[in-house]
């Protein structure tokens, strides 16, 4: 079985590749390697994320979870200078990456780890958690992922998550509408869903 983007310390050879791309009007530069989720350019999926989402009017962090290199959360740092960014993933070369990434863009307001879900992320006071989630890990991994994300957020606090419908877009409404007393489908666009759940107090 080939080597997932989701493990913890790929083997396979690394071979960066450096690209520049404009998110939400912002030109950004980013280095993704083999081994890391998307490693030859910023995936449609996140990019739709990106453009889509919305701050909730909610003081608090946003927690990019699963960033791989950080596209998502280094661009929202860039959008929304005033909010600190927590950025996790599981992957040792994704974090290396992403680091690497914040410094080449110059970006200040952001935290990045190794963390397996939410196991390392510290910040308490969470408005935003923002994911396009490891898909071929498994559906338990993503509903957990989900579940995190839940207990974690403040009352009124939003989860933006992206999944294309053909990997388990209906399936995770119904897991979100479990926990969200508010979800919705707020963007369609070429199979990818983007979805907004908000957690009521």
């Amino acid at each position: 079985m080939s080597e997932q983007y989701f493990t913890g310390k790929p083997q396979i050879e690394s071979h960066p590749e450096t690209w520049s791309y404009a998110l939400r009007g912002v030109n950004m530069t980013f280095t993704s390697d083999r081994g890391v989720f998307s490693k030859g350019g910023v995936d449609f999926g996140s990019r739709l994320l990106i453009e889509t989402f919305s701050a909730p009017d909610l003081e608090g962090a946003f927690v990019d979870l699963g960033c791989g290199y950080g596209p998502i959360g280094l661009a929202l740092a860039k959008v929304y200078p005033n909010r600190q960014v927590v950025m996790a993933d599981v992957n040792h070369r994704a974090i290396d990456l992403a680091i690497k990434n914040k410094e080449a863009n110059r970006i200040e307001n952001v935290e990045i780890c190794v963390s397996d879900g939410f196991s390392n992320i510290t910040t308490n006071a969470i408005s935003a958690v923002l994911t396009n989630p490891p898909i071929r890990a498994g559906k338990q991994v993503v509903h957990q992922l989900l579940e995190e994300s839940y207990e974690k957020l403040l009352p009124e606090g939003e989860l933006w998550v992206v999944i294309q419908k053909k990997q388990g877009a209906s399936s995770a409404v119904k897991k979100l509408e479990t926990l969200f007393s508010e979800v919705s489908v707020v963007k369609k666009d070429k199979g990818y869903h983007i979805i907004r759940a908000v957690k009521t107090s």
